[in-house]
């Protein structure tokens, strides 16, 4: 295409040479400036110097009135500049369209994205970005509980040194006096785990620091009141260890352990007093139960935690699924490769590989800030994404980890920058009053995951999902109507309505006693 006429303009072209036409005084400054573009733009072989020059002419006109006659050139030489930027872009982008539109759109846009990249590395550090710190914490954490590398950088090591007690903890982590004594309280009921490794990730001097909230109760599990439902899936178990929410999809619950205790654990009643390893018995009557409906598709292995079966027991249970025709596609839950990245060797990897050869696997994790992810994390994941069909992230919003923008859009960019998928983020459940404290507003989430179209990778944005009987997406379609405090969902595939409890808005927005906030101010 040439554009050696005025008939052969584009609109766009047409439009920019008509906004920056006419006279008026020509700065002599300003005039030299554009004299050297003009011949930069005739002699140059690209296009930027032409795209400069115009550039150069919209923001004459605008900022000081001059058209292009006022600089001595004619339409005649500024349309033979239109014809060699066509002739030159491979996509026959016309100098208006990149100029008067392209460039335009950009800047305009750009703001949007600002706010969060002025904050991105301030409000929410990768433990990449964080990794210094978080060695000079191992090597403390090391010399307190008499840690060689070997151990530490063995998932043996890791399990039989994990952080069980307060006593322990005390020594690792800067807790004030009255937040050890309300720990203590919470983990006379509640069990407390956090490997050597994973607690080397709080950041010390940080009061909520989103490790820590997510790896040491504080005193909101036991002081908050309110009405525990049953245990999550107990009215959705047709078969031993089997959870089933929807026909041709169920899980499998292996195990109780898990490598380290979360503090939103929805299966907060199935941890239990101690860890358990169940019989190949109880395993044989899920699998029964599994072979004999065909309409099972899909197996999400999980627990507990599905990557705490050891290799030989996990191979086994692949290995059996793998028999069953109709099962075509596995998934193994696991938050294994954040809390515990040690676990993750090579006798693993080929189990997985192997099963993957016969029928896609997918490992299904939980990372809930960038935090989480550290070189040693990042590795474990990238070595998985080589073996397995996909490795995806099932976040969940919680306040004070990841309920702003910044957190949160760093979290998705920085999981797939580690070959991880953003799939899902859960609105905090409303089951257990344990967490009640971590639970964020469902329209605070929605504002979050929505306002990431447009301004991050497309697939690095996750749906928003509520567990209310099955996972039910939060996109505002699907929100029918708030009423007494509970948000009323429509479920898109049955079209039910279903009532979801939000969380309380003066809860959520005072933050005065919140966690860890509220303690070290009577020292």
């Amino acid at each position: 295409m040439t554009l050696d006429n005025e008939a052969g303009l584009d609109g766009f072209t047409r439009d920019l040479l008509d906004e920056i036409a006419g006279g008026g005084t020509a700065p002599a400054g300003t005039a030299a400036e554009l004299a050297e573009l003009h011949k930069a733009a005739e002699q140059g072989e690209g296009t930027a110097p032409i795209v400069r020059f115009f550039g150069a002419l919209r923001a004459a006109k605008r900022e000081q009135g001059s058209g292009y006659e006022a600089f001595g050139f004619s339409r005649e030489q500024l349309l033979a500049l239109c014809a060699k930027h066509v002739q030159i872009d491979e996509h026959c982008v016309t100098v208006g369209g990149r100029v008067g539109r392209a460039l335009e759109v950009m800047a305009q846009a750009n703001p949007r994205v600002e706010e969060y990249l002025a904050l991105k590395d301030v409000e929410a550090p990768s433990g990449i970005e964080l990794w210094d710190q978080i060695l000079e914490n191992q090597a403390r954490i090391k010399k307190v509980l008499k840690l060689d590398d070997a151990t530490w950088n063995s998932f043996s090591g890791q399990l039989g040194n994990a952080i069980n007690d307060v006593e322990t903890l005390a020594k690792c982590i800067d807790l004030p006096a009255d937040a050890i004594r309300d720990v203590t309280r919470v983990t006379a009921k509640y069990r407390m785990r956090l490997t050597p490794y994973y607690a080397s990730l709080i950041q010390r001097g940080v009061a909520n620091d989103p490790v820590l909230l997510q790896a040491v109760p504080t005193a909101e599990m036991v002081d908050n009141v309110g009405l525990e439902l049953p245990p999550v899936a107990s009215d959705h178990s047709p078969a031993r260890l089997i959870d089933q929410f929807y026909p041709r999809v169920v899980a499998v619950k292996v195990t109780n352990i898990c490598a380290m205790y979360c503090t939103h654990c929805l299966r907060i009643a199935h941890i239990g007093n101690a860890d358990r390893t169940f019989s190949k018995k109880a395993y044989g009557e899920a699998l029964d139960y599994i072979a004999a409906n065909e309409r099972i598709r899909d197996v999400l292995i999980t627990g507990g935690d599905a990557f705490m079966l050891n290799n030989e027991n996990l191979r086994w249970l692949l290995g059996r699924l793998d028999e069953i025709d109709h099962v075509r596609m596995k998934r193994l839950g696991t938050r294994v490769p954040v809390t515990t990245p040690q676990r993750v060797d090579s006798e693993l990897l080929d189990i997985l590989e192997e099963s993957n050869d016969k029928g896609p696997v997918r490992v299904v994790t939980q990372i809930n800030t960038a935090q989480e992810i550290t070189p040693v994390s990042k590795q474990a994941f990238k070595d998985i994404s080589r073996r397995v069909m996909a490795v995806l992230n099932q976040a969940v919003l919680m306040r004070g980890i990841n309920d702003s923008k910044p957190k949160m859009w760093k979290l998705v960019e920085t999981i797939q920058e580690a070959y991880v998928r953003p799939y899902y983020v859960f609105n905090c459940s409303y089951r257990n009053p344990q967490y009640t404290h971590m639970r964020v507003p469902v329209e605070k989430g929605r504002d979050i995951i929505e306002g990431m179209y447009g301004n991050i990778s497309g697939d690095a944005i996750p749906r928003y999902i509520a567990a209310a009987g099955g996972k039910v997406p939060l996109h505002r379609d699907n929100l029918v109507r708030h009423e007494d405090g509970k948000v009323i969902l429509r479920k898109p595939w049955s079209g039910e309505e279903t009532a979801y409890p939000d969380a309380v808005p003066e809860l959520y927005n005072d933050d005065t006693d919140f966690a860890f906030n509220k303690y070290g101010k009577d020292e």
